[in-house]
């Protein structure tokens, strides 16, 4: 099976359609780099009248999406020319949205550490080919030739082999990082360095060595050497530092009563992951460093050779689906693709089911970057504005109704993977043996201890370090079900019990814990 909520959100950007016909003449090739020539001309006035129509653009495409509320900032040549809030912060209250706003980023978080580490990368204090372990000496992955030589850029570039998105549903039992770093040691590994498998603990663990390795902790690390320089004063990479601003944007998910605040986001445990949180002003300047090539202010902060490595492609990240469709690629903790006006974008989605939206998107030969965040359940509005908007300003149109079109995309990712999802309970079950028969203590080594109960006509399931409660409900015969936690819990999912020669079950197989064979668990 599949884990549902995975928040793959850069592949599924990744496997869209591109830009169709082009809106403008070609234009003679200019003298310079072949690489870098566009046939599509962009005139300044034509990226002005794009930033121009945002004002029209992001309301309607916020209306349409019935996410509550968004915000939106502009980069070009070095100076911010947009940056505005639309809707609320929360449906509860009613605030409105400014640029000050604080929003969780969510897997923009990625771009944002990797330029963490490049600064460190400048300052000779690693390097991105340096191998993980001798940094992080307890680290470990099921192959031991794949833990000598696992390196920073491996993780970071998600081809280290492991499963994708290993980990998180450790986190979402309330597993903290060492203790879910320490388990991707038991977690089966593609061949290594042969194709891309996004994982947030993978690149976690990269962080985390590079902040071993400088003795300090990555949101320390974070700060000083990226947040401060770049006068981020709202950013941070801390759940609690979000939780204390005033002006926070709360996460949304639709319900039959419109869409609620319903449930707050940690993911502290994969900060450098998932775990940044920040506003448009502030992104913006993180946009004029990355669009500057490394100079902020007049000053060099990263080198030009750290960001390239950051921004070259180091794997794969979306397969031609047809002979005449554009591949994309991941560099490290950043897409890597060519749009169709043959420029180079350098990009990042992220997303909580939860109730969080974001985009950024560079455009490195037009000095121009976008960055949206949203405070609803991810639903294509972030990616629909950033490339309406780039489409505007490099065809001066747009192509498709890109709201549609990412929506359709991300869909997937809300459906139930499980057996039972859409099913009802056979009217007449087959009846289950005597409840003690499953009452016990069972064991995985990837999920630790799991204890079963019996309550009334039901079974009480405990589950992680924190000895989460959940109720089974009986489905038929051997078979009971409960609703996951967290993140990547989308409904309902099944709980099997198996039997051996003796009166009481011998092991219980979890079927949303089941994710590469990993979900049973033994008496």
């Amino acid at each position: 099976m599949r884990v549902a909520s995975r928040l793959l959100i850069a592949a599924v950007v990744a496997a869209l359609p591109t830009p169709g016909a082009l809106a403008a003449p070609a234009a003679a090739q200019q003298p310079g780099n072949p690489a870098t020539v566009s046939a599509v001309p962009v005139p300044p006035e034509r990226i002005a009248a794009a930033i121009a129509q945002l004002d029209v653009l992001a309301p309607t495409l916020l209306a349409r999406s019935g996410v509550p509320g968004m915000a939106v900032a502009v980069v070009h040549r070095d100076r911010v020319v947009y940056a505005k809030g639309f809707g609320v912060r929360s449906t509860r209250t009613g605030t409105p949205v400014d640029p000050a706003t604080v929003f969780p980023l969510a897997s923009v978080s990625k771009p944002v550490g990797a330029t963490v580490i490049a600064r460190a990368v400048t300052q000779r204090r690693v390097a991105w080919d340096d191998r993980v372990q001798p940094l992080l000496p307890w680290f470990r992955l099921r192959d031991p030739y794949v833990t000598r030589n696992v390196t920073i850029a491996d993780l970071y570039g998600h081809r280290s082999g492991l499963p994708a998105h290993a980990g998180d549903l450790l986190e979402d039992l309330g597993y903290d990082r060492e203790q879910v770093l320490r388990r991707l040691r038991l977690m089966p590994l593609a061949p290594f360095r042969t194709e891309h498998r996004y994982t947030n603990f993978g690149l976690t663990a990269a962080a985390e060595a590079v902040a071993t390795k400088l003795d300090t902790s990555w949101e320390a690390l974070s700060e000083r050497t990226l947040y401060r320089p770049l006068g981020m004063t709202s950013t941070s990479s801390r759940f609690r530092d979000y939780r204390r601003r005033a002006n926070r944007a709360e996460l949304h998910m639709p319900t039959a009563k419109g869409w609620q605040p319903l449930q707050r986001r940690d993911a502290d445990e994969q900060s450098p992951a998932g775990g940044v949180s920040s506003n448009v002003s502030d992104m913006a300047q993180w946009m004029r460093l990355q669009l500057g090539d490394g100079v902020y202010a007049g000053k060099r902060l990263v080198s030009a050779d750290a960001l390239a490595e950051m921004r070259a492609p180091h794997s794969m990240s979306g397969v031609p689906s047809s002979p005449d469709a554009r591949p994309s690629f991941y560099g490290l903790g950043i897409g890597v693709g060519v749009d169709s006006t043959a420029r180079v974008r350098f990009s990042h989605s992220g997303g909580f089911l939860l109730g969080a939206g974001t985009n950024v998107q560079l455009l490195p030969s037009e000095d121009l970057g976008i960055v949206v965040l949203t405070n609803g359940q991810p639903r294509g509005l972030a990616e629909a504005l950033t490339e309406s908007f780039l489409e505007m300003a490099e065809l001066g149109t747009i192509s498709r109704d890109w709201l549609a079109a990412y929506g359709g995309a991300m869909a997937p990712i809300f459906a139930n993977p499980s057996v039972l999802s859409g099913r009802t309970r056979p009217a007449s079950p087959a009846a289950p043996k005597r409840l003690a028969a499953y009452a016990g203590s069972y064991r995985s080594a990837y999920y630790g201890t799991a204890t079963v109960r019996a309550s009334g006509k039901d079974l009480i399931l405990r589950l992680g370090p924190d000895r989460m409660r959940f109720r089974l409900n009986h489905w038929s015969g051997n078979r009971w079900t409960y609703h996951p936690p967290g993140e990547n819990g989308t409904g309902i999912s099944l709980l099997t019990f198996r039997f051996g020669r003796g009166s009481d079950a011998r092991s219980m197989t979890i079927e949303h814990l089941d994710e590469d064979g990993l979900g049973t668990f033994r008496r």
